[in-house]
């Protein structure tokens, strides 16, 4: 039997207790037959677009000012910043506090920042140092917002909908990724990268709205954990001790590090291998998060996933860099891009939901924030090397090899938590085909020709 979420280190919530066991399907949407979902859903499209606006404004405005692509990294890098040195503490705070009014305080504090931004920017006041300090200070609220809007899921809908909730959720970042540049590149083209700032200060209202509009009595109740001290190692020592999560961690740490840097990648295969300019880069960017949205729907279909998913997406992503890295000409190259993002981001969605649905209520938010800290945080540190390989030995190069480190990650971390669960890969022939199957060790594996 699977152990309780939380009270035991051997297998995972979903590993299957029998050999074979199909992966239940839900309806795409079913998340959002709860009213209280449906609010937060719906206040997330709208500050999602204004996010998206944001970044795009806040560095074309830094360039703008400096002519300096160093001073766009120092901005980039001063927004990660302090998920990098207090993301962890985040963690610990989330799983203390009610998740509502630490959201409604977070997004409260990034409007009043967009709405500063804007005021300096429309008046002409606006200097270097202002849209550094805004960086960092929304840097400042992602360290509590990111998990408790994550753990907060689990309040809105359940257990039984979580996966299609988090699908979802990371479906509505991407459809604004497409959508909130275009509106930004209007915007700054049309009227000035203020109006930029200012719309996204005032989206902000929509998921504040939202909130208070939630029927509290309608919330899944969770334990909060209580205030003590060693809460940080507490936390750390409860994930290191599960191969269930430990494991997945890993996996995403080295995949966010050094596998998702698309911006050192594509903006060389654009101007140094093809030859193509801001256009190539811009189709590129556009195709990998075309695929991403539909990663995001197609994961957010499933009730449960195995423990493999994410792990063999990983493997499939890396291959797919390797050969896009052999890619002959720029159109089969951008055509790689759509799977590439799709698998990217089923890695992200899976992941995601693993730590949201086997860490116990109390963890969740530290849990939540260590995964969210290598996700998100680990890109700016690896971009310097993999930049390094891609200047030192050519864009073909650079891209092959964090293909292969996605590959070598997901096939030893995947093999690693296979055995620490009790099971092992069993090979066999489905319609003269091979196949891989992961079952209990002493277990059979069942090649159905009816499969």
């Amino acid at each position: 039997m699977s152990t309780v979420p939380g009270t035991g280190s051997a297998p995972a919530p979903d590993a299957p207790d029998r050999c074979d066991s199909p992966t239940p399907r839900a309806h795409l949407l079913s998340s959002l037959k709860s009213r209280n979902y449906r609010l937060f859903f719906l206040g997330q499209v709208v500050s999602n677009n204004g996010t998206w606006m944001q970044r795009i404004a806040q560095d074309w405005l830094v360039l703008s000012l400096t002519g300096s692509s160093t001073a766009v990294g120092i901005t980039t890098a001063l927004q990660f910043l302090p998920l990098l040195l207090f993301g962890l503490y985040g963690g610990v705070l989330v799983d203390r506090l009610p998740k509502r009014p630490v959201l409604a305080a977070t997004q409260a504090a990034m409007a009043v920042t967009a709405l500063a931004l804007a005021a300096l920017t429309l008046t002409g006041h606006v200097l270097v140092w202002h849209v550094y300090a805004a960086a960092f200070a929304v840097g400042l609220a992602t360290v509590l917002d990111n998990p408790a809007r994550q753990s907060f899921l689990s309040e809105l809908v359940g257990p039984g909908q979580l996966r299609n909730a988090v699908g979802l959720n990371s479906a509505n970042f991407q459809s604004a990724r497409l959508i909130g540049p275009a509106i930004a590149g209007l915007l700054i083209t049309g009227v000035g990268t203020g109006w930029a700032f200012l719309f996204n200060g005032m989206s902000f209202a929509a998921p504040l709205t939202c909130m208070m509009l939630m029927r509290t009595r309608e919330l899944h109740v969770v334990e909060r954990a209580p205030r003590g001290k060693g809460q940080l190692r507490e936390g750390l020592r409860y994930v290191a001790s599960r191969p269930e999560l430990v494991w997945p961690i890993v996996l995403v740490g080295f995949f966010g590090t050094f596998a998702l840097n698309f911006p050192v990648h594509l903006s060389a295969y654009a101007d140094d291998v093809f030859d193509a300019g801001a256009g190539a880069y811009s189709l590129f960017n556009t195709l990998v998060a075309a695929g991403s949205l539909a990663g995001a729907l197609l994961t957010a279909r499933h009730e449960s996933a195995r423990r493999r998913l994410p792990f063999i997406a990983a493997l499939v992503f890396g291959v797919l860099e390797i050969t896009a890295a052999a890619a002959p000409t720029m159109w089969s190259f951008a055509l790689l891009m759509i799977p590439i993002g799709l698998f990217a981001m089923v890695v992200n969605v899976a992941t995601n939901a693993t730590m949201q649905t086997t860490a116990a209520m109390t963890m969740r938010g530290r849990v939540t924030a260590l995964y969210m800290m290598l996700l998100l945080g680990g890109a700016p540190l690896g971009a310097p090397v993999v930049g390094w390989i891609t200047d030192t030995y050519g864009a073909r190069v650079g891209l092959a090899a964090a293909g292969a480190v996605a590959a070598g990650t997901a096939a030893a971390t995947g093999l690693l938590l296979v055995r620490a669960g009790g099971h092992r890969v069993a090979v066999g022939w489905h319609h003269r085909r091979p196949r891989l199957q992961v079952v209990p060790r002493g277990c059979n594996a069942v090649f159905s020709e009816k499969q």
